[in-house]
């Protein structure tokens, strides 16, 4: 049994990271959507409204944090994963990270292979 293609809402300051993403989801028959900054990530998903969301925390503006927040005021959201893919992988940031409702965090760097196959067992798990 096939399953359905699932939505992915990248988000990432840096393009590099955003596009080596897609490019893996991609290979694996994910759609996704792509967002350089927290502002874009709310209008991405509200528009999108992705299966998952991959979200880094330190972004100029509006933080990964800020947006995981402001999407789970959002009924539409309340259970969408949200996975942070950061750097920073203090106790105060991973922490913060979980109040503000994240499902998983990963920090960087990490082989897009291995992100992948973490992605896929999660939506097998959450959205499957």
């Amino acid at each position: 049994m096939e399953l359905r293609s699932r939505k992915i809402l990248v988000v990432d300051d840096e393009p590099d990271i955003v596009e080596i993403l897609t490019y893996n989801l991609e290979k694996e028959n994910f759609t996704v959507f792509k967002a350089y900054s927290g502002e874009e990530c709310i209008t991405s998903a509200i528009d999108n409204n992705p299966d998952m969301i991959i979200l880094d925390i330190r972004m100029p503006g509006m933080t990964g944090i800020e947006a995981c927040r402001t999407l789970r005021l959002n009924k539409t959201f309340e259970n969408t994963p949200i996975l942070f893919l950061t750097a920073d992988s203090d106790e105060y940031t991973t922490m913060n990270a979980f109040d503000a409702g994240g499902s998983h965090f990963i920090t960087k760097p990490i082989k897009p292979s291995i992100l992948v196959s973490i992605i896929k067992e999660l939506t097998k798990k959450e959205i499957g």
